[in-house]
């Protein structure tokens, strides 16, 4: 098993020419109560050239007492080595620990690891991110053999799967989905029921926020998991920044909140005055921690659980953000962007309205001209729903953990505000929908009106005709997903399995229905899906509750990272494939309107002959001939089309004017003569007026 182990590790990292050649501990835990000798200080390192183990230990004794000392190495649940060692021999010959003196001491030590134990830690120690190890030094009474000090300290090789370069990475996939996107809905302009291309922009940050969100549930993640979802918190909002931190704690203090545990200079002393960002503060925060989780596991048969471990809130401290500023943080960033989307939209139309003083601007860009303000509101209404589930996420998290009352009324405000939006543009398309349904005997003007596509697409664009409706139970599964994670924050289990029910009926409903209009988009959001499914089965595996090993956490941690990060790479690939076809392939859109207006021109001039006329061409799609009946019928109408014609009435028809006289003849006769008219013969060539043909207009 413990090969098995190395080597799926190594499958998660790309090898690397310059290894690192040393293990070192980062910060320390005390694992007993009452201990007789208190440590202050452990620093152990581990050079693999020089097979050097180094050790600094510094702490204080009541009196003086001889020990002997124990250090154990462990990694990923395994001991990897062990040495027992008396201060005083000569083997291991550590003065200031021989004995140990009343008041403080500091004791360094060298001890050379045998080649045989060197042997068992593989190369890929050096080298793999995130290494689960721990180092623990045990101190006893050599006289008694009573524990006298227990000291756990975290493992580490400098490396982690918390990569700046990797969020930076996935902020660039996510702006060129946008820029694609952007791209195709310019070329789809005035083309309705044209659908955009994918992936898309909700797409990708749809799938950005599912990994995010993988790594927020409450159950005992392997660290190397735990540090990879950290490099998809910014698409959920959580971007540090001190000068906000600081402005939210005021804004917490004046409107009720506590600031004791929960501000940014707190944080900033637990990380020993620094407020920086770098991954190695961040791997010091994380490894405190995850020291206290290890301790109970190791040394007791307690059994504390971290399924009631609050991961939203170490995920925001391990970016230095409180925990109590979450919402407002989000809520900051969000505007910040809304603000921006609405200058860039206003700059971009003060510079057309200069071009229009001087020129003349394409047709696509006077639609722009003229409906700014709609395509303002339309991408502000898109954001929303695409940060939907976040939104929910973080509203109920702050309703359920927060302090500050003017928090929590704002998180209720936009959260209902958000959610009204949306089923406030539910039910007028459904209206819509109703409304063509009943006078067009179908949905597809949804589609083919442009007015109608241009205002309510975002929310059907990519779907067939029929499944229009889709939206709806996305938008619910987004509501219950949010809710489910943010309000069982501390059960592990039920946020796991809660979110499973969902992502698999999601699953069923996209598997059965298939309803994206292109096969393309069809391929990708059932993949995404699916991996969706995987990745929570998967942190099923992290639950406490199961008892399982840690090594087989860490494997199922490394699989899901491997899993992630191929349909990551994919989706980027197929976005730079798109760029490429968008660049060098002839717009689909203009090519058919080009078409249309090809097949159209010189229509007066054409013969029986005339290859137009050919059936093997393709012809412009017709409705069903049996709707062309109601051409002369006007909607609100219909009922009555079939009904006889009532007989003749007593009253006076003096003022009534008959098609026949009034208008063919251009003329007007008494009441007696147009009576007699309406049964005399027709005139030659004159054909009588029957439903559906004839006088139409």
């Amino acid at each position: 098993m413990r090969s098995l182990l190395w080597a799926l590790l190594g499958l998660s990292v790309v090898p690397q020419v310059f290894a690192g050649d040393t293990l070192s501990t980062k910060g320390f835990q005390l694992c007993m109560t009452d201990s007789a000798i208190k440590v202050n200080k452990l620093d152990i390192s581990y050079t693999r050239s020089t097979r050097a183990l180094t050790f600094d230990v510094a702490g204080s004794s009541s009196k003086e007492q001889k020990v002997n000392a124990t250090l154990t190495v462990t990694a990923y649940g395994n001991q990897i080595y062990s040495k027992s060692f008396n201060p005083c021999g000569d083997d291991v010959h550590v003065a200031k620990l021989c004995p140990v003196s009343a008041g403080s001491f500091s004791a360094q030590g060298n001890i050379n690891v045998p080649a045989d134990y060197a042997s068992e830690i593989p190369s890929i120690a050096f080298s793999i991110p995130d290494l689960d190890g721990q180092a623990k030094l045990v101190l006893q009474s050599s006289e008694s053999d009573e524990n006298l000090a227990c000291v756990v300290s975290q493992l580490s090789n400098g490396r982690s799967t918390n990569v700046k370069g990797v969020a930076w990475a996935s902020a660039g996939i996510a702006a060129g989905a946008l820029a694609l996107s952007g791209v195709s809905a310019m070329g789809a302009a005035g083309h309705p029921g044209a659908s955009s291309s994918s992936p898309g922009f909700g797409d990708v940050m749809g799938w950005f926020h599912s990994m995010a969100t993988n790594g927020m549930l409450s159950v005992s993640y392997p660290a190397v998991y735990t540090s990879f979802s950290r490099n998809f918190a910014w698409s959920t909002g959580l971007v540090s920044w001190d000068g906000l931190q600081n402005s939210i704690d005021s804004f917490r203090q004046s409107t009720g909140g506590n600031l004791t545990n929960e501000n940014l200079a707190y944080l900033t002393s637990l990380n020993g005055g620094s407020s920086s960002n770098s991954s190695s503060t961040k791997r010091s925060l994380d490894m405190m921690r995850r020291s206290v989780q290890l301790i109970p596991r190791s040394d007791s048969n307690s059994s504390s659980s971290t399924s009631e471990v609050d991961r939203l809130k170490e995920l925001a401290e391990e970016l230095m953000i409180p925990s109590a500023n979450i919402f407002m943080t989000v809520l900051l960033i969000f505007a910040i962007v809304v603000g921006v989307v609405i200058v860039g939209i206003l700059l971009f139309k003060v510079i057309l309205e200069l071009w229009a003083l001087y020129g003349r601007p394409s047709d696509k860009l006077t639609n722009f001209r003229k409906d700014y303000w709609g395509l303002m509101g339309r991408t502000i209404t898109n954001m929303v729903l695409i940060l939907y589930s976040i939104w929910v996420m973080y509203c109920v998290y702050q309703l359920k953990n927060g302090d500050s009352w003017a928090a929590k009324l704002l998180a209720a405000v936009t959260l209902v505000v958000f959610t009204l939006l949306l089923a406030g543009f539910a039910c007028r398309i459904f209206y819509m929908a109703r409304k063509y349904k009943k006078t067009e005997g179908d949905t597809a003007a949804l589609y083919d009106n442009k007015e109608t596509w241009r205002k309510y697409s975002l929310f059907y664009d990519n779907l067939k005709k029929d499944f229009w409706w889709l939206f709806v139970p996305v938008i619910i599964y987004a509501l219950v997903k949010g809710c489910i994670i943010a309000g069982a924050q501390g059960h592990g289990l039920f946020q796991s399995a809660g979110q499973l029910v969902c992502e698999a009926l999601l699953l069923g409903l996209l598997v059965w229905n298939r309803p994206y209009a292109r096969k393309s988009t069809m391929g990708i959001n059932i993949t995404i899906q699916i991996v969706r499914v995987l990745s929570v089965a998967c942190v099923l595996v992290f639950v406490d509750e199961l008892k399982l090993s840690q090594t087989t956490k860490t494997v199922t941690g490394i699989v899901l990272i491997v899993v992630q990060s191929v349909l990551t790479a994919v989706l980027a690939i197929l976005i730079a494939v798109n760029a490429m076809i968008s660049l060098f392939r002839e717009n689909i859109h203009e090519k058919r309107r080009k078409e249309a207006e090809k097949a159209n021109r010189d229509l007066d001039e054409l013969t029986p002959l005339d290859a137009r006329e050919s059936l093997l061409i393709d012809h412009p799609e017709r409705r069903d001939i049996t709707e062309m009946s109601k051409f002369n019928f006007t909607g609100p109408y219909e009922p009555y089309r079939d009904n006889p014609n009532r007989p003749d009435s007593a009253g006076s028809k003096d003022r009534l004017v008959y098609a026949d006289y009034g208008v063919a003849h251009s003329r007007s006769s008494s009441h007696e003569s147009r009576h007699d008219g309406r049964h005399s013969p027709p005139i030659e060539g004159q054909k009588p007026t029957t439903a559906g043909f004839g006088m139409a207009y």
